[in-house]
């Protein structure tokens, strides 16, 4: 379905860049829709994945021997981390829906490094790819294979053909020409462990913490749930929730999975408007990261906030919302 004349001026005034106005505006046909598979699985993906959620297990059975300032850290640690990946993999570098200066840049390029959730440069491929081929073949989670693939089991087999094919369609110029991303991408696999497990695991030691409660409380505890909580956008909010904004896809309003990932389960508006630097329309509403950005747009860091006009969002709702949901919003004004 075509945008409507109004939404393709906002649209276009928004975003001037052609790459990304293609993650917006293709749709997919019914030649795109999954078909049956045989999935090939990688090992030592399935080995790694068990082992450490195993050790997170083991880390959630040390809770009650912790320091309380460990268990304040490690949530504050999940918090940041989850800013990190928010506010910097998915809005700023995955979707350009505002720009930063370098020291927020930096900040936040550190914090997806404590999430360890791979590198910026190949969480925004996979994103867009995710976005511009959403529940086909092409989607690296496609959620029409179930919750446990879309969740984790899409990491746990060789991609499908498609994505590696379709993503290579992708521009990913402005990730390959951003320095930051560039440098975090070239030396990932040796500033990570430092970041998301060193530094955690060494820190409580300052108020008597042993280093063996810190690494598998604040480290790898406090990862796996960082980790579970992202990949439930991928899943739940594909799957569970209301559709107001359009009816016709998966991805759905789901707040409890907004409440775990800091503003991200709006995704039935964010699949419909993915250029809103909010992800969602009803500004800081169970959304910190939206909360953290117009903080740092106060200090000057974050400029060019993109959002969508309340006449786009309203006539959105009326071509393409859930009617009932459309008519209890009416009813309501």
């Amino acid at each position: 379905m075509a945008p409507s004349p109004n939404e393709a001026i906002v649209h276009h005034a928004i975003f001037k860049d052609d790459a990304m106005k293609e993650l917006l505006f293709d749709q997919v046909t019914e030649e795109d829709q999954p078909k049956p598979r045989d999935y090939e699985v990688v090992w030592l993906n399935v080995i790694i994945m068990a082992l450490v959620h195993l050790a997170a297990v083991y880390g959630l059975s040390l809770i009650g021997q912790c320091e309380l300032m460990t268990l304040m850290w490690s949530t504050f640690l999940w918090f940041w981390t989850e800013v990190g990946v928010t506010a910097g993999s998915h809005r700023l570098w995955a979707h350009r829906s505002y720009k930063a200066k370098w020291p927020l840049r930096l900040l936040l390029a550190v914090l997806t490094l404590t999430a360890h959730q791979n590198s910026i440069f190949e969480w925004s491929r996979d994103h867009r790819v995710h976005h511009k081929f959403s529940e086909t073949d092409s989607d690296p989670h496609n959620a029409k294979r179930g919750f446990f693939f879309s969740h984790v089991g899409w990491l746990l087999v060789k991609k499908h053909p498609d994505v590696i094919k379709n993503g290579q369609k992708i521009d990913l110029s402005d990730l390959t020409n951003d320095p930051i991303v560039k440098y975090q991408h070239k030396y990932y696999l040796i500033m990570m462990p430092l970041f998301c497990f060193i530094i955690p695991s060494l820190v409580p030691t300052l108020w008597g913490e042993t280093v063996w409660n810190g690494y598998f409380v604040a480290g790898v505890l406090r990862y796996v749930l960082s980790l579970n909580c992202t990949w439930l956008v991928n899943s739940a909010a594909h799957i569970w929730g209301n559709r107001p904004y359009d009816e016709n896809i998966n991805p759905a309003e789901n707040i409890f999975v907004a409440g775990l990932t800091v503003g991200e389960g709006w995704h039935n508006y964010h699949h419909t408007f993915p250029q809103d630097y909010r992800a969602g329309e009803l500004g800081w509403r169970v959304n910190p990261t939206t909360i953290f950005l117009d903080f740092m747009a106060k200090l000057g860091l974050a400029y060019d906030l993109k959002t969508v006009s309340p006449a786009v969002i309203k006539a959105r709702i009326e071509r393409t919302g859930d009617q009932k949901l459309r008519n209890f919003r009416d009813k309501h004004d």
